[in-house]
């Protein structure tokens, strides 16, 4: 079976992820394949945790320019990212995955409070740990939050599911051309503006020595992969 490379790690989802090729709203089908590939890891013993996004429903930056204040519109993207953390939990219930949502605003009637001990419980348990509701502060994206969870549980790697097989040097469903980059550099990442993630959540990866791995979401058997220590996607380190 071979022996896993990364024991606890943590997967940014972004919302789009969840919209299916409406691009709007809650489509739960796409994550199927990832439904299997979360309980194989878990059985792994592996410890994971899940970060969602909530562009699907709402972005704070856009609502913003439609005349809402700012805070106001971020608090609402994090209100979405409990919606999708609501949703994938009970999808993957029915898969007889145990999990347990913490989000960062409280809202006891709906999910645990994100305590830090808490989650490294739940973890340690082998539980599936979905947080939302982004760090709980305007003007910090969901990317930056799955950085700041993965540091304050102690994971040993993030990863970061796109719709392609990694980073490129462009969009490669625009340019042909567009050659794919294996490895790179936080550093690298930051001097070209690669959209991997925000500049706060490149930097909190280098400050904290956190690897990240760029991965396509719909590929099968990508997530076991990379935590067997195989070449998947694009690994971004020091």
């Amino acid at each position: 079976m071979g022996d896993i490379k990364y024991n606890r790690i943590i997967l940014k989802l972004s919302g789009e992820s969840l919209s299916g090729e409406d691009e709007f709203g809650l489509d739960l089908s796409g994550i199927d394949p990832l439904a299997k590939e979360i309980k194989e890891v878990l059985a792994l013993g592996v410890e994971m945790g899940v970060v969602v996004g909530g562009g699907n429903i709402i972005r704070g930056a856009q609502a913003s320019k439609q005349g809402i204040d700012r805070v106001s519109a971020d608090y609402m993207g994090m209100l979405a990212t409990v919606i999708n953390a609501l949703a994938i939990q009970n999808y993957l219930e029915q898969s007889d995955i145990d999990t347990r949502v913490l989000t960062a605003i409280r809202m006891e009637e709906l999910a645990e409070p994100y305590i830090r001990r808490r989650a490294i419980h739940h973890l340690a348990k082998g539980r599936l740990v979905i947080f939302a509701g982004g760090t709980g502060n305007p003007y910090f994206s969901t990317d930056t939050a799955a950085v700041l969870r993965a540091i304050e549980v102690e994971a040993d790697l993030i990863l970061k599911g796109t719709n392609v097989a990694g980073v490129y040097t462009a969009d490669p469903k625009r340019d042909p051309d567009a050659e794919f980059i294996p490895r790179i550099t936080y550093i690298d990442v930051l001097k070209k503006g690669l959209k991997i993630m925000d500049t706060a959540a490149i930097s909190l990866c280098m400050d904290n020595g956190l690897p990240i791995v760029v991965f396509n979401l719909s590929e099968i058997g990508s997530l076991r992969g990379i935590l067997m220590g195989e070449r998947v996607g694009t690994l971004v380190e020091e």
